[in-house]
């Protein structure tokens, strides 16, 4: 059984102390009301969100899916701390992330969210060991870091530098990185747009794996539609709004994704 379903397979009863037939609805990571975003004043001024309503449950892993300039990079970095709303309330856990301080915004993302990007942001002089370690340093319960490389298939691999390293591994390393201070969300934007077919994939199935082993809520932004077969859930994004939001009752392995 995975961390995700034992997370939500507790067990509701009535009043009268028998099992109630119906699961209790899963808790909240995010609640986002009304979120816009505008960049600049006037004419000149860009809409990046219009009013996004959004609520995602813990655990689950999340495609955020739609055409660049969709919005959907937007609501990840506001999410994640990265940016502010203009308007509109973000929620995590309960906790209103828009009235927090910038230095209250670090210490959130610092806690709770690790972030993999398309380009992999790996120090050149550092081993993919040293890379994953420098983030270990600043987390308050981090896992050792070649637990954390064991964890995407590299531990063989730790003393080797990027340069010695593919593009897969690279963003394996990454991924390690941000898995290594144990963050309750992991944010994901194109982390295989940069990568071939086969990589991707295998990148994929470590996020997967992420999801399911540790109870990780991952939330992955793309413009790649095969993707969204994966998820547990699918938000659509154009022009700056939410249009859809569908679930998959059984998301697809990685490995059956058409690239």
């Amino acid at each position: 059984m995975s961390a995700r379903t034992a997370a939500g397979d507790t067990e509701a009863r009535t009043p009268e102390g028998g099992p109630e037939s119906v699961d209790p609805a899963p808790a909240l990571a995010f609640e986002v009301r009304g979120v816009t975003r505008v960049y600049g004043e006037g004419a000149a001024a860009v809409h990046a969100l219009r009013g996004v309503d959004l609520a995602l449950p813990s655990g689950e892993l999340v495609v955020l899916l739609g055409p660049s300039g969709s919005g959907k990079s937007t609501l990840l970095n506001i999410i994640g701390g990265l940016d502010r709303a203009s308007s509109g309330d973000v929620r995590f856990d309960g906790r209103d992330l828009t009235a927090l301080s910038d230095a209250a915004l670090t210490r959130y993302r610092r806690a709770h969210i690790g972030f993999v990007f398309q380009f992999y942001n790996l120090i050149p002089s550092l081993t993919a060991r040293e890379n994953v370690e420098l983030v270990t340093e600043i987390a308050p319960s981090p896992m050792d870091p070649t637990e954390a490389l064991a964890l995407v298939g590299l531990r063989s691999r730790a003393a080797h530098f990027p340069a010695q390293l593919s593009g897969g591994e690279q963003q394996r390393v990454a991924i390690a990185r941000a898995v290594a201070k144990r963050p309750r969300v992991l944010f994901c934007d194109e982390p295989t747009g940069a990568l071939d077919s086969v990589t991707g994939r295998a990148i994929l199935r470590v996020l997967r794996d992420m999801n399911e082993r540790l109870g990780t809520t991952v939330l992955i932004v793309t413009h790649a539609a095969a993707t969204a077969a994966m998820a547990d859930r699918v938000v659509h994004f154009a022009d700056g709004r939410v249009r859809e939001v569908t679930t998959n009752e059984h998301p697809a392995s990685p490995d059956d994704i058409a690239w």
